[in-house]
């Protein structure tokens, strides 16, 4: 049966270990982390039990909004990230499908804490739900508020964190934090952007491997000072995350070129290449988005003709068991998509139109299961129906060029 408490002692134990493990692993600051990781992200993640009698209900509390009242940057930062929205209908219809251990597979990621777990079992009736409510410190939604504070620096009410970038105030509230180098290493992502090798796959393909795409791209092998996925995604340890749904990031990805090619006979060929200068990993690095190549012909008179479109991205069924293309470009590489066409002479330019749809795969799981909303229930609906549109509204055009062909 879940519990929202337990007993703290073993908690601050392994806390401790960590502690002593940090200090004395000073020459192996590799295996130091690799073992703070290991106790970090124990599964099942235990409960947080009973706050320190001194903690006061602001302390004491696992609600973002608590920590913001004095993190006020990073709260404020959050509150605009794809993390805040973990837990959003996107998932929660899916959860009215599901028992109790396929839920805990989705949880384990966008909502690992046990207390949301916990939550999220009353919400459903799951078996193995809390007899007990939740106590004070665990917020009525939290179970919605996706990966919160608490899921990466909280652990049996202590408090874990980078070093600090200043001096660390001595005495502060909740008797000071844990320093773990581990936080700026690109392993304190793999948890959830990892799969094991025991995960599922698709033509024998991890679904989640953008922390091997990055071990094998430029990046890691630059050794000291090397980008890791916190200075890309949390520059100035903002905590923003932005990937493939915020523009400018897409930008710092890919360098695009267009080209012409005559060849005779009233034939051409338009060339588009695809150079991923600035991720770190495959571009895009799972599944679920895709970025669209269309190409136009645009005449002086105004009329225009689509020629053809390409999609950049990993393509797979909707039940998830087939490949249908991998049109990826792993770090530092480059792909070159290629539309031949017909036209005849006259004044005619060709235009490239770089789309991006960052929830391509979810839109179109998404519209398969509103085709066979008579087998779903009631309340899953209006879910599924805003997970739709927020899906949609993901959409935005990256860039457009243009080149005219040779007199």
């Amino acid at each position: 049966m879940l519990k929202f408490t337990s007993h703290a002692g073993p908690l601050r134990l392994l806390a401790a270990c960590a502690l002593a493990l940090l200090a004395g692993c000073g020459n192996k600051p590799e295996a130091a982390a690799e073992a703070f990781l290991q106790r970090h992200w124990a599964e099942p993640m235990p409960p947080q039990g009973t706050p320190p009698a001194a903690f006061s209900p602001l302390e004491a509390s696992l609600d973002p909004q608590a920590c913001g009242q004095c993190h006020a940057e990073q709260y404020a930062a959050w509150r605009t990230s794809l993390h805040s929205k973990a837990m959003g209908p996107g998932l929660r219809w899916q959860l009215m499908l599901m028992d109790q251990e396929q839920g805990n597979r989705c949880l384990r990621c966008h909502t690992p804490l046990a207390e949301q777990k916990a939550l999220l079992a009353l919400e459903h009736g799951w078996p193995n739900a809390p007899k007990q409510p939740p106590p004070d410190f665990v917020p009525s939604d939290l179970g919605h508020q996706g990966l919160v504070c608490a899921a990466c620096h909280v652990r049996g009410h202590r408090r874990f964190g980078p070093p600090p970038r200043n001096e660390a105030v001595k005495d502060g509230p909740h008797g000071g934090f844990v320093v773990a180098e581990a936080f700026q290493d690109s392993r304190f992502c793999a948890h959830c952007h990892q799969f094991p090798d025991s995960g599922p796959r698709i033509a024998g393909k991890l679904l989640e491997d953008t922390y091997r795409q990055w071990l094998a791209g430029p990046y890691a092998k630059e050794g000291a000072g090397k980008q890791t996925c916190q200075s890309c995604h949390m520059p100035d340890r903002q905590h923003r995350w932005r990937g493939i749904h915020d523009p400018e990031m897409t930008r710092r990805a890919i360098e695009v070129s267009l080209k012409l090619q005559a060849l005779g006979g009233g034939r051409y060929e338009a060339r588009a290449n695809v150079r991923n200068r600035g991720a770190g990993h495959h571009f895009p690095t799972y599944m679920v988005p895709k970025v669209e190549l269309a190409f136009y012909r645009r005449d002086v008179d105004g009329g225009s003709v689509e020629l053809g479109r390409h999609v950049i991205g990993w393509n797979v069924d909707t039940p998830i068991t087939q490949e249908l293309s991998d049109t990826r470009i792993a770090a530092g590489e480059a792909r070159d998509f290629r539309q031949p066409f017909n036209a005849a002479g006259g004044d005619w330019r060709v235009e490239l139109v770089v789309r991006v749809l960052p929830a391509e795969h979810y839109e179109r799981i998404y519209r398969d299961a509103l085709g066979r909303a008579d087998q779903l229930p009631a309340a899953a609906l209006p879910l599924l129906r805003r997970a739709l549109d927020e899906a949609v509204a993901t959409r935005y055009e990256l860039l457009r060029l243009e080149v005219g062909a040779e007199p």
